[in-house]
């Protein structure tokens, strides 16, 4: 990497340092609470030219950082404090591990501690905790290795499978000066390709009589080329929940995201050869120990671990999803139509639904309102709650890239600054968070950062009075149900008491100009809907 020119008169604290290089490197925001122990890392942050958003949980903050990164495509980056800072976000570091989110966390740490013992924040080990949940974690005890990290972080962002990683930076470092950082290296692209095996699956799909696509998240950004790889070939397809949007609603052969739905481990099992790309299978994907498929089995996967991670695969590609699918786009030219047809694909899907309405009895019809109400280009944010569960095999997206869940670690209470980071990456376009009563009192404090700052954010709240999802798990699994049920606050007046706007539709009809009102207002809207709705 070559030095500023300017490098000997460029002396600054290597917390201000850390600043300026993140906004060399595209960082316009960072998301984080100051204390004592980093504060020399916000020396710089204003000179830099970086807007810090105030989290009021480190746990907040990093959630904030994550749905940042989902809705730009940037990194998100988050400042946290030693010790009890970073436990407190290692649980959204999480989150992006499991969800393939760019998150960097930089934080200050101890200069010692394995002989000084009683400081504050002090952990035995703060560098391996946060190794417990992220791709690496390391400690930088010199400025240039704290740079260096940084830019292997945003290498590996760019050219592998996005994952938190965690930088810590001893304090009396952070406080010393430091001569400029590098000036950062041209950009990289991933270097893997499937271009040495693409005409074998050519072959495979073309040649195939029920040839079948799922496609996951990975493959947001290759909308069109997948499709029209799918419709060269004739295949069928199924999305996974992240994959949301890669087909149109209309498509007559999309199954939609109904991999965990009754019927399609059969579906999958008539399939005579299969492409996976872009996507784990993971259990929270398809909920149940197979896949179901006995066809060729073909995989395309960015990160390599997760081509030996199902059973029996046949072809193990690994590579960007996106390349391979502008490749195949590029030379599928089928002669011959396939076996599907319009009429099975859509029985399989009534069928589903009907399923959904009856394990859920008028929750789809509050589900639909709420959909007919929503702005196309609306980025959603959803928690742990039926509502999401329901809504994410119901809801058909007109868009991919466009609904985020916790799908993989499963936090309580990642809507609410998920979708706060969201709407600072988007100014001026509508963001929506779905929670239920219980996740939305994990990180209800981060409402009043919404308020500060101004987001017309539509704050969808499912109350229901209980943890249902668990009692009908109990009830299921033969236990009575217990500590199910909680004395829940007055939500509106709670919402209220921090500035924001508060809501409660007495009808379904009363839900679309609710929405239309929250994406217009000046702070956030709590709207909330109780099971009274259905009737």
């Amino acid at each position: 990497m070559k030095n500023r020119p300017d490098e000997r008169l460029a002396v600054r604290p290597l917390g201000a340092q850390i600043s300026h290089m993140l906004k060399d490197r595209g960082i316009d925001v960072i998301f984080g609470i100051p204390g004592v122990h980093n504060q020399e890392m916000y020396r710089g942050i204003e000179e830099a030219g970086i807007t810090h958003i105030l989290a009021r949980h480190e746990q907040g903050a990093g959630f904030m950082a994550d749905g940042y990164a989902r809705a730009s495509g940037k990194p998100g980056v988050c400042y946290v404090i030693t010790g009890p800072g970073v436990l407190n976000a290692l649980t959204p570091m999480g989150q992006a591990y499991s969800d393939s989110v760019p998150v960097l966390m930089l934080a200050s740490c101890l200069d010692e501690v394995a002989h000084e013992k009683g400081q504050l924040h002090q952990m035995n080990n703060q560098e391996g905790a946060a190794a417990s949940v992220t791709d690496w974690s390391a400690t930088a005890r010199t400025a240039d290795a704290a740079y260096g990290l940084i830019d292997r972080a945003f290498s590996e962002f760019a050219t592998k499978r996005k994952r938190p990683k965690a930088i810590h930076v001893p304090i009396k470092l952070l406080e010393a000066e430091a001569s400029a950082p590098p000036m950062p290296a041209p950009d990289r692209a991933c270097a893997t390709d499937a271009t040495p095996v693409i005409d074998d699956i050519v072959d495979l799909l073309q040649n195939a009589e029920r040839p079948l696509i799922i496609a996951g998240g990975g493959c947001v950004g290759a909308d069109e080329a997948l499709r029209i790889a799918a419709q060269a070939c004739g295949a069928a397809s199924f999305s996974t929940y992240a994959g949301r949007g890669l087909f149109g609603n209309d498509d007559p052969l999309h199954f939609g995201s109904n991999l965990s739905r009754a019927g399609s481990e059969a579906i999958i099992g008539s399939a005579d050869v299969i492409l996976a790309i872009g996507t784990e299978l993971a259990e929270v994907d398809i909920w149940r120990p197979e896949l179901g498929h006995t066809g060729t089995f073909i995989r395309v996967d960015i990160d390599p671990v997760m081509l030996t991670s199902r059973p029996r695969t046949d072809v193990a590609v690994c590579a960007d999803a996106g390349a391979t699918l502008f490749a195949l786009a590029e030379e599928i030219q089928r002669k011959t139509p396939t076996k599907w047809t319009a009429t099975e694909v859509a029985q399989a899907r009534a069928g589903w639904r009907a399923e959904i309405e009856a394990e859920r009895p008028g929750l789809p019809q509050i589900i639909d309102t709420v959909r007919a109400a929503m702005p196309d280009d609306a980025m959603i944010y959803s928690d742990m709650t039926g509502f999401a569960y329901a809504a994410k095999d119901v809801w058909p997206m007109k868009r991919a890239g466009h609904w985020h869940h916790p799908y993989g670690f499963g936090t309580l209470g990642y809507a609410l600054p998920a979708s706060i980071g969201g709407a600072v990456a988007r100014k001026g376009l509508p963001t929506v968070c779905i929670i239920g009563d219980y996740g939305l009192q994990y990180t209800i404090a981060e409402l009043g950062t919404a308020v500060e700052l101004g987001l017309p954010l539509a704050i969808i709240l499912w109350d229901n009075g209980k943890l249902g999802e668990i009692e009908d798990s109990m009830i299921s699994a033969q236990i009575a149900p217990n500590a199910v049920i909680q004395r829940n606050p007055d939500f509106l007046a709670l919402a209220k008491a921090y500035g924001a706007h508060a809501v409660q539709p007495s009808t379904l009809a009363d839900i679309g100009p609710a929405l239309d009102a929250a994406f217009k207002a000046n702070v956030p809207t709590v709207i909330r809907l109780t099971p009274a709705l259905i009737g």
